[in-house]
């Protein structure tokens, strides 16, 4: 069982690739799939995000807080203008820019410290980063979804904060609490953890792009191409960032994926629950879910069979 999980695991991007191939091809058997699965699939993802966060990820804010407080910075900057700025390069419609820019002002996505690892990158930078950006995600993301999209729709910013709360906090919360209760159990399950994000994501990239699909087949080429670009981008200036303030190459390749990989789930939760008159903008957040795992195995191997630079 552990060699099939591992398995999985390392082959996210490839299984997300499928599972948006899948829905593509079956809409109507797929579609069967209810989007409001969505949040409790995210759930059990950042709940296992909880069960795998020590105390010691936590320790590299005060340890080192120039180098989290760049990384969130960058994080909660860079990915918003992208968003905002390729959405209007390309002359997406209302709601693909909504989903696009909900991507962009999402905290870190949970496969980054993976990544991070297989690129190696500085991992406790990493994780520091990613649990950093989630805490202040029910603050910054919606007040940063309505800078960007506040004067043409309306955006709920105290109910975007709640769901983010409820989806992403909570269940990390309880993962936390379980680790403590149960530190021998939670040891054993911490080899079948990835492979259970795995499934949840591809599960989350099926229920969204089985319902888009015919719009998807009808002209939705142009939102794959800035979704792909949105992500290059970002670990590109992440990178540049990283070499700007004079990091350690270990450290640059940390923000680099840092800012690059987002917690796409959460855009499409999002989109789901308030941006209900706006299918589509739950699109965007799909394709990241499945691109960004791709682009960062790419990113992982290009980095580790350079010396570190």
């Amino acid at each position: 069982m552990k060699r099939l999980c591992k398995w999985i695991s390392d082959w996210m991007g490839v299984l997300g690739l499928g599972s948006a191939i899948l829905a593509l091809a079956f809409p109507e058997v797929l579609g069967h799939l209810k989007p409001s699965l969505i949040n409790p699939l995210l759930g059990v993802i950042m709940f296992g995000m909880g069960l795998t966060l020590k105390v010691e990820d936590f320790r590299v804010v005060f340890s080192r807080p120039k180098d989290v407080l760049v990384g969130c910075l960058a994080q909660f900057t860079v990915m918003p203008a992208l968003a905002f700025g390729l959405s209007r390069l390309f002359g997406l419609d209302e709601a693909l820019t909504i989903g696009v820019i909900l991507v962009g002002c999402c905290p870190g996505g949970t496969a980054s410290n993976v990544i991070t690892y297989l690129a190696k990158g500085d991992l406790a930078l990493s994780v520091g980063m990613t649990a950093t950006s989630t805490l202040l995600a029910p603050l910054l993301t919606p007040l940063l979804v309505l800078l960007l999209v506040g004067e043409t729709v309306d955006v709920n910013v105290v109910g975007m904060l709640l769901s983010i709360l409820w989806v992403v906090i909570l269940p990390i919360v309880l993962g936390l609490l379980v680790k403590r209760l149960l530190p021998k159990a939670t040891e054993q399950a911490t080899a079948y953890l990835p492979a259970v994000s795995t499934i949840a994501i591809c599960l989350i990239v099926m229920i969204v792009i089985a319902a888009n699909a015919h719009k998807l087949l009808a002209g939705g080429w142009i939102v794959i191409l800035v979704v792909m670009l949105h992500n290059i981008l970002g670990l590109t200036v992440g990178y540049l960032i990283g070499l700007l303030l004079k990091m350690t190459p270990a450290k640059r390749r940390a923000i680099s994926v840092e800012v690059g990989m987002q917690n796409s789930g959460l855009a499409s939760s999002l989109a789901t629950l308030h941006f209900a008159a706006f299918p589509m903008a739950t699109v965007p957040g799909a394709i990241f879910s499945v691109w960004h795992n791709i682009s960062g195995a790419i990113v992982a191997r290009l980095f580790a069979r350079r010396k570190l630079c």
